[in-house]
């Protein structure tokens, strides 16, 4: 659910970088947060876990468009991906109005990314939200990696669904912005849809 402040006129979605451990979740972040006008974003903020290399969440405001009276911002967030730290995802998944779910695409990451997004699914379920009415995209990063799994695997495995999805280089940008842009356009759709 957005938060919604009748004061300043403005509606707040957030939306959350799912993933197994090390998939780039936190690379797309940085690099997001790294081109963004400093004029058009909040202050990066993360807590560092000690198990994890990634962060255990990011905080980037990033002023988007209207809904009727209302500017849009989006709280991008990332989730640690380590599945010690569950109860974490759990907690940061809380009123989420977007996810975007990135999948390692190194070969011997296959059953990570299944069963994370088995996860996420799972997690999701615990709130009672159906995962029919929350937008989900799907990166597929690492793309650049030898032996690198086909793009048909990964939909085969993840993606039954055909849901949108980007193939991405997150480490050199690749694909960063446009999987960001398919989200943000999902969920401005889907918050016009239920906010009217």
């Amino acid at each position: 659910m957005p938060h919604i402040n009748r004061t300043a006129k403005e509606i707040t979605a957030k939306i959350v970088y799912y993933g197994p451990g090390l998939c780039g979740k936190t690379t797309n972040l940085e690099h997001i947060y790294s081109r963004v006008d400093p004029r058009s974003r909040g202050r990066m903020m993360s807590l560092a876990t000690d198990q994890e290399r990634t962060l255990f969440f990011d905080l980037l405001p990033v002023s988007a468009g209207r809904i009727g009276d209302f500017n849009l911002r989006f709280q991008l967030y990332t989730v640690p991906g380590q599945v010690y730290y569950n109860a974490s995802r759990r907690v940061v998944l809380q009123n989420v109005d977007g996810i975007v779910f990135v999948a390692d695409s190194q070969p011997s990451r296959l059953e990570a990314n299944i069963e994370s997004m088995q996860n996420l699914y799972d997690n999701m379920a615990s709130f009672d939200y159906d995962m029919d009415e929350v937008p989900l995209v799907l990166q597929y990063n690492k793309r650049d990696v030898p032996g690198a799994l086909p793009i048909e695997t990964l939909e085969s495995a993840l993606n039954p669904e055909q849901l949108p999805a980007w193939e991405a280089v997150a480490i050199k940008g690749i694909g960063v912005f446009e999987t960001l842009g398919e989200i943000m356009r999902a969920v401005e759709a889907n918050l016009r849809e239920r906010l009217g």
